[in-house]
């Protein structure tokens, strides 16, 4: 693999059972390129632990005053000179491509997971942990595939030459050769400490990183409120102990580093010690006592790598765990994709609301009520969307309107009918089981059937930087032009305000060219809102889920927004999780979920008059209020009675829906 040949077109499965086994996984996967840049290495340590071996020979010929080898020794130094640069530039090359391909399997892995789920990745995890992997994670896990071809040059070369001094000079060469293993393995006991007071600096570098971004995020808001000092105070006592954890590690890699000095010369020095005593024995040469200090001395830059090993394995381990921890997040319980799932009969048995008849006609049973796998979903899907957890069902081709009482059982029913059941809930095992498109369950079909299926809005859409025509560049059916779905989203003002700033900064007053900053932030958050729903239209999908897409904008925006929709999407299954009257008013059919589940189905104006709990949740109504009314008290002993106020409020409402048409 050349960096060339980057992206991979398949990155492959990661083993992700701990971070040693993704390593190694990594590892055989560039064993290739591992193979190449150690036999480099080879070349490089083998011609650089050579030069003692000239250098002896070079000094016995002058001792024996012998110009032909004194010139053999000069031609063998020359060209050890030349394969030691060749060695060292091409291991360099070597390596660097292991750690730039490496680094990049892993951002594609991640870059593949994060596709997969979605929105629900950073449910699932933390957003900052998965910034963290996919940057410092990444690069110390290179680190440690860069470092493991050196290391392996350098471990071999180094039991060679221990083995060559033995033969070579066995009274000198057993000391070299017991002492260079306890060398190499006096830093072990140190490591444990070190690695532990590094995972402490990096967790209380990434809570100041992660502070910092909240507060650049909400600096409007600090200044209104007049918290910059405060939050200002806290990045600093947060800064602070960033940097005396990373004085305490610094502290203990300087001892690992002092060590590593230290050792190898007390060897040197016992080395000279006793040839010099060997010397004047007249056991040994001269000659032979210059080559074995020099190769003393050249064995302590192979040396080196073993603490780099050390040091990048102790680095990446954490690393590869966090890593794997996030490649093991499955969309599904099942383990592999493609295959589709059928509801049970037991699942349309539970739909015991006016939904029954259409349900049980769109959820296909098999035998004895279990699930069964059926053929590979490769045609489009299509139906009715049902969710077995609530019992929720949006009919094929209509505008479905699901109020919810619960904000976050709104984001986890989103999240289901999106095909991202969630962790503990009833079902296979100890997840929920997702939503059903046409009797299919969504979380076992192919990810990018799904994914065309059903598209999910969140509340709080992400619109990434680059152009507005960047921006609405996305995977689309082609039925839906940008200019349909920026009209129907009531973009015309963002439009305006796009085109002038495009014209004062460019000179063109495009607004398709206008530059959106990152993640909007030059727009308000209704304009942001507005930008993310066009978006959303643009793509045309099957099933669109779309949830609070009208909470930052005003009355009358809201209601031209709810009948773009409606004209946009006729003949497309489309969900809004909604609890505004405007929207509520347009919608085809009303979905109440309460407690988890469907309580009433109908239209807004149906449930309004008849569904106590579904007029308490539109009308913002207090439970006092809900409890007075429910018993016809009055509010006061000369107020009005509760039947007046509620006729007043859907009175109210019905005026508001109305004006705004």
């Amino acid at each position: 693999m050349h960096i060339r040949d980057l992206p991979y077109p398949d990155p492959g499965r990661p083993d992700v059972r701990s971070g040693p086994r993704f390593l190694f996984w990594l590892g055989r996967n560039q064993l290739g390129g591992q193979v190449k840049a150690a036999l480099w290495g080879l070349v490089h340590m083998a011609a650089l632990v050579s030069f003692p071996l000239a250098i002896g020979f070079g000094v016995q010929a002058v001792v024996d005053r012998s110009g032909s080898r004194l010139t053999m020794a000069g031609a063998l130094m020359v060209g050890l000179t030349v394969l030691t640069a060749l060695g060292d530039a091409m291991l360099h090359r070597a390596a660097v491509t292991n750690w730039i391909t490496a680094a990049a399997r892993v951002q594609q892995l991640l870059a593949r997971k994060a596709v997969e789920l979605g929105s629900a990745l950073t449910r699932k995890v933390a957003a900052g942990e998965v910034v963290a992997v996919s940057t410092g994670d990444v690069e110390k896990i290179g680190w440690f595939v860069e470092a493991l071809s050196r290391f392996t040059a350098a471990a071999i070369t180094t039991v060679a030459l221990c083995v060559a001094l033995v033969l070579y000079q066995p009274a000198l060469g057993v000391v070299v050769a017991v002492g260079v293993p306890a060398l190499a393995l006096a830093v072990l006991p140190l490591l444990p400490r070190a690695a532990r007071r590094a995972d402490d600096q990096r967790e209380k570098a990434g809570r100041a990183t992660e502070l910092a971004s909240d507060t650049v995020a909400g600096l409007r808001v600090l200044r209104g409120i007049g918290g910059e000092e405060l939050f200002l105070g806290r990045y600093r006592s947060a800064s602070q102990e960033v940097r005396v954890a990373a004085v305490r590690s610094a502290r203990m890699w300087a001892l690992i580093a002092a060590v590593q000095v230290a050792l190898p010369g007390l060897l040197l020095i016992g080395v000279v010690w006793y040839g010099t005593s060997l010397a004047r024995q007249g056991r040994i040469e001269v000659g032979e006592l210059v080559t074995v200090y020099s190769a003393v001395t050249f064995l302590l830059f192979p040396l080196r790598h073993f603490e780099e090993i050390a040091m990048a394995y102790s680095f990446s381990r954490p690393s590869a765990r966090r890593a794997a921890r996030v490649l093991a997040l499955r969309r599904s319980s099942a383990d592999g994709e493609g295959t589709a799932t059928v509801a049970t009969a037991d699942t349309v048995a539970t739909m015991a609301t006016a939904d029954t008849a259409a349900s049980a006609a769109t959820a296909a049973s098999v035998d004895g009520g279990e699930r069964a796998e059926v053929r590979e979903a490769t045609g489009p899907l299509g139906g009715d969307l049902y969710d077995p957890v609530s019992g929720m069902l949006a009919p094929s081709g209509v505008l479905t309107a699901v109020v919810c009482g619960d904000p976050d059982a709104a984001g986890r029913l989103a999240d289901r009918l999106g095909g991202h059941p969630a962790d503990g809930g009833p079902g296979d095992g100890d997840r929920a089981p997702s939503a059903l498109l046409g009797g299919v369950a969504l979380d076992e079909v192919a990810l990018a059937s799904a994914r065309t299926a059903v598209l999910v809005q969140d509340k709080d859409p992400v619109l990434l930087s680059g152009t507005l025509a960047q921006l609405l560049d996305v995977p689309r059916s082609g039925e839906v032009s940008a200019e349909k779905a920026l009209e129907a989203a009531q973009c015309g003002d963002v439009l305006e305000a796009l085109a002038q700033a495009s014209a004062a900064d460019e000179g063109d007053a495009d607004p398709m060219r206008a530059r959106i900053t990152e993640r909007g932030r030059s727009l308000s958050g209704g304009q942001r809102q507005r930008l993310a729903l066009a978006r959303s239209l643009v793509t045309d999908p099957e099933v669109l889920v779309l949830d609070e897409p009208t909470s930052a904008v005003d009355s009358h925006t809201e209601a031209r927004i709810a009948d773009g929709v409606r004209r946009l999407r006729t003949g497309r299954t489309t969900i809004v999780f909604t609890s505004s009257p405007l929207v509520l008013d347009r919608a085809d059919r009303v979905v109440f979920v309460a407690d988890g589940e469907a309580a009433g189905v109908g239209t807004h104006r149906e449930l309004l008059g008849t569904d106590p709990a579904y007029r308490a949740v539109v009308t913002r109504e207090t439970d006092g209020e809900s409890a007075a009314r429910s018993t016809g008290r009055s509010t006061g002993p000369t107020g009005p009675g509760l039947a007046d106020i509620a006729r007043e409020d859907i009175e109210r409402i019905e005026e508001q829906i109305e004006e705004s048409a």
